[in-house]
């Protein structure tokens, strides 16, 4: 056991700080059960975080001592390592957007996951399962707007929506009306009204 904690801590130490390791990434080294205790261990000892079920992530060392990796880097490599796409919450996009001058206080992402929680160090991190339709456009600022109007909701999806045309390029916009044939209907008339309307 002792040579196969060595050897994952090996490999990730050759990683930059905050990369993500998998536990099936070490499995030709030995079977599951033992790289899920290897791994484990070295969370125990501090040498390595989990942050999701067999993901596991290099701390960051400052001169102030170790610290966790940042939430958007654990979030990136839950949604590498699981094939999934996570995006921040409606809130955090009506604020980016000017929106609202509310600043979310938890850290919520939205996942094509199941809903759970990560813990990074005393941080805790809820991702939620939300509808594909909120996912669309993932980063790019039209999802970002897709998230927003969302959260707003359909009673202020029209004055919104004039808001984030002015804001966003017209090719971007152009995505945002593109995409609304997978919103639900409120959303899609609101969409179409401010960009013919």
């Amino acid at each position: 056991m002792q040579n196969l904690t060595s050897q994952i801590m090996g490999h990730a130490k050759r990683l930059p700080e905050g990369s993500a390791l998998s536990a099936k990434s070490f499995l030709h080294l030995g079977n599951r059960a033992a790289v899920d205790q290897a791994l484990s261990r070295l969370a125990e000892r501090g040498e390595l975080v989990r942050v999701g079920r067999g993901i596991y992530m290099r701390p960051v060392k400052s001169r102030f001592g170790s610290r966790p990796p940042t939430v958007e880097q654990a979030v990136e490599a839950v949604a590498q390592q699981r094939g999934e796409v996570i995006v921040s919450n409606g809130a955090a996009a009506a604020n980016a957007l000017g929106l609202t001058t509310q600043v979310p206080v938890r850290s919520i992402y939205l996942t094509s996951g199941r809903s759970r929680t990560m813990s990074l160090g005393k941080q805790t991190v809820e991702l939620k399962h939300v509808p594909r339709w909120q996912l669309a456009l993932a980063d790019r600022p039209a999802g970002v707007a897709v998230r927003a109007l969302a959260w707003l909701g359909p009673e202020k999806a029209d004055e919104a929506l004039s808001r984030i045309k002015r804001k966003l390029p017209p090719d971007e916009f152009g995505e945002l009306l593109a995409a609304a044939p997978q919103f639900p209907t409120w959303l899609a008339r609101s969409v179409g009204k401010a960009a013919h309307g």
